[in-house]
């Protein structure tokens, strides 16, 4: 038992008075009785003894009258040790996609905030954090309304970064009782280990559980075929539920094109293919009808054609070259022209340009093709076996590279699977391959990234995106490497890489590059809408295109347009990431260093325990009271 005013006790001192008035009026001249009235005697004595008893218990009760007095005017009660310490509460409110899961006919966010709001106090000051909101310093009274309307969010905390978040929010009082409370679902790609070193933390775990396991979602669509006038499509979906089959519908804006039904195997995927005519861009989106999560029911594409990408080839004399064959009438615009017809004012028209097998590069060329790398454009340099060395590194100073001596047969044995030339060209990386030889070569010391590289480890082909090297020839004897299997993923890649077209969505999360073909005047820029939402996304002009890089933005899903001076361009679609629509949960139990809840009921009820203080004065004024009766009993009743 404490006290709120202990200082008040040392009235209790003051009773000693009575205590020495008592003892003093008992100590009193005995009186002795004559004969006559020895038979009195027995009758006063009795009274006597009566009259002394009554007065001890007179004592007693007021003694215990003021004592119960002076204690509830000190105020005692019962709490615990934290009861009077500061406490500073931060709330980590998960709204992620799979808190789109039903618990008794309510999301899990709903019911999560619903319990929030009924069981926590409305009026002391907390800090609240989501995905993608903070509430710093207020009151669940104050953010009522922010909570209730609270949307899901296509990003998830890590555990790290929940700790991070709550430690920039907590105060920098060591004293303060610090309270970490996360709810959460806990799907099993969060789980990782949770490590707190932060003094004075309690970190309290609850766990929102949907009543039933269910879920069906599109995972991705892809070109399976396209023939130029019509596209086929395929999309994968997935399903967490034993369930024959579901409806799904596919639109071009609001317009339905066609209705099937997926049909899940014995894995729980499905495969649904549909053809669609290119001659009209398509603003295309999937759905399906699932009880489960619905961010993961909709699925959005764009087609459009492509932009025809601008080949140009300079050669010594004019030929049927093997790049012919690749850079085709369908996806290429290739120019060839000698050096001696080389039309300048063409430069700047193309995506990239191939440099094949000149003996030397006039410096006029060397500088139109610096001007044309630096404004975005490709190059690609295949040297001539007899080309003039020392003209050759005056134009390759630009990109930090220099051919030396020339050395003689070599396999080609080493593929940099890694390089982004090759990025989804191989299944798998191969050792069997192949392999072309090389009779002749220059030995090149460049800052280049390898991408085929000689059996001794000297470079076939340095680069990167805006820029290639050979360091042979490819033609005559010098070089099987064009009738390789290499040859054509080697040059196509470099020119499809040239004009970074859309694909048929992006991922929202992950950095993606688009360009658009299109010249911009000064000072204008691209912007991305959807309905009343608009964002400028990072852009980079060049010459003849402009590159646009999406990071942060958009955060909604959707088909969005492209416009320039409220001119549609072509239409970009945005897809969620799929990772929250596999409903698999962590297991808490192999967490330290946190305290689960089964609800946010009990919890906060928990707290609260840890805050009361029962406050005894009352009881001890009734205690003062019932003696203060009993004293008037005795004085009544008691002879």
């Amino acid at each position: 038992m404490q006290f709120k005013n202990p200082e008040i006790l040392w009235a209790l001192l003051l009773l000693i008075i009575p205590i020495l008035i008592h003892l003093l009026q008992l100590r009193r001249f005995k009186k002795t009785a004559f004969t006559n009235v020895r038979m009195l005697q027995k009758v006063v004595s009795e009274s006597r003894k009566s009259r002394s008893l009554k007065k001890w218990l007179l004592l007693a009760t007021r003694l215990l009258l003021f004592a119960f007095l002076i204690m509830a005017f000190a105020q005692p009660y019962f709490a615990k040790s934290t009861a009077f310490v500061t406490k500073d509460t931060v709330i980590y409110l998960d709204n992620s996609f799979s808190m789109q899961a039903k618990k008794e006919s309510v999301t899990l966010l709903e019911s999560a905030v619903q319990d929030l709001l009924k069981s926590a106090p409305n009026d002391k000051n907390i800090h609240l954090f989501t995905n993608n909101a903070n509430f710093d310093n207020t009151t669940l009274k104050d953010i009522r309304n922010n909570l209730l309307s609270l949307p899901f969010s296509g990003n998830q905390l890590t555990f790290p970064e929940i700790q991070l978040k709550a430690q920039s929010l907590y105060n920098n009082d060591e004293n303060t009782v610090k309270n970490l409370i996360v709810i959460s679902d806990f799907q099993q790609h969060q789980n990782q280990k949770w490590t707190d070193s932060v003094q004075n933390k309690n970190t309290y775990f609850v766990k929102m559980q949907p009543n039933k396991m269910a879920n069906s979602a599109i995972d991705s669509v892809y070109t399976a075929e396209n023939t130029g006038e019509t596209i086929t499509l395929s999309a994968t979906l997935s399903t967490i539920n034993a369930t024959d089959n579901i409806p799904v519908a596919i639109y071009n804006g609001e317009k339905l094109i066609s209705k099937t039904s997926a049909v899940f195997d014995e894995t729980n995927s499905a495969k649904i293919a549909f053809t669609i005519n290119t001659n009209d861009p398509v603003k295309g989106k999937i759905v399906i009808e699932d009880n489960g999560l619905d961010y993961d029911n909709t699925f959005y594409f764009s087609i459009h054609k492509r932009e025809k990408i601008n080949v140009l080839l300079i050669a010594e004399k004019e030929e049927n070259t093997f790049l012919s064959r690749i850079y085709t009438d369908e996806e290429f615009n290739l120019t060839k022209s000698t050096i001696a017809n080389l039309n300048y004012s063409d430069l700047e028209k193309q995506n990239i340009i191939v440099i094949n097998e000149l003996i030397e590069i006039p410096i006029t060329l060397q500088q139109a093709l610096n001007s044309f790398s630096s404004t975005g454009g490709t190059l690609v340099l295949i040297p001539n076996d007899q080309g003039k060395t020392q003209n050759y590194n005056a134009f390759l100073k630009t990109f930090g590279s220099t051919f030396s001596s020339k050395k003689s047969s070599q396999e080609i044995t080493t593929i940099s699977f890694d390089h982004p030339l090759y990025e989804h060209v191989f299944d798998r990386k191969v050792s069997n391959f192949q392999y072309p030889t090389v009779t002749n070569y220059f030995s090149l010391e460049s800052g280049l990234p390898n991408i085929l590289s000689y059996a001794d480890g000297a470079p076939f082909l340095v680069g990167r995106k805006g820029v290639y090297l050979f360091t042979s020839a490819l033609s005559g004897s010098y070089s099987n490497f064009k009738n390789s299997p290499l040859v054509v993923p080697t040059f196509y890649k470099m020119g499809v890489e040239s004009l970074k077209q859309d694909e048929l969505y992006t991922t929202i999360g992950t950095t993606n590059t688009t360009d658009i073909a299109v010249e911009l005047s000064k000072d204008e820029v691209l912007k991305i809408t959807k309905e009343d939402y608009e964002f400028i996304p990072l852009q980079q002009p060049f010459l003849n295109k402009v590159s646009l890089t999406f990071i942060d933005n958009p955060r909604e899903d959707g088909n969005y347009l492209i416009t320039s001076k409220n001119k549609i361009l072509k239409s970009i679609s945005f897809n969620y990431p799929r990772k929250e629509s596999n409903l698999v949960y962590a297991n808490l139990d192999e967490l330290t260093n946190i305290i689960q809840e089964d609800s946010l009921t009990d919890l906060f009820q928990d707290l609260e325990k840890d805050n009361r203080v029962n406050e005894l004065w009352k009881w001890f004024v009734i205690l003062a009271l019932l003696f203060a009766l009993i004293e008037i009993g005795i004085q009544k009743y008691m002879k």
